[in-house]
């Protein structure tokens, strides 16, 4: 399969929301915005999966 910088930036981007970075989840109990801060992690995750989905099917149409 073809590959691409922007297809590339995002499955990394996408590896890095989805591995637990427990620094910053701490930080985000202590602040007491945990739901919040996960339902963001969650809608970001979804949005670059949509955006991943679609730099694929341009690249197969190329």
């Amino acid at each position: 399969m073809k590959t691409n910088a922007k297809i590339d930036s995002l499955q990394l981007m996408l590896t890095d929301l989805r591995t637990r970075n427990e620094h910053i989840r701490h930080k985000a109990a202590f602040k007491g915005c945990q739901p919040e801060f996960q339902s963001l992690v969650s809608k970001l995750i979804n949005q670059l999966e949509e955006e991943l989905s679609h730099e694929k099917k341009n690249l197969r149409n190329i």
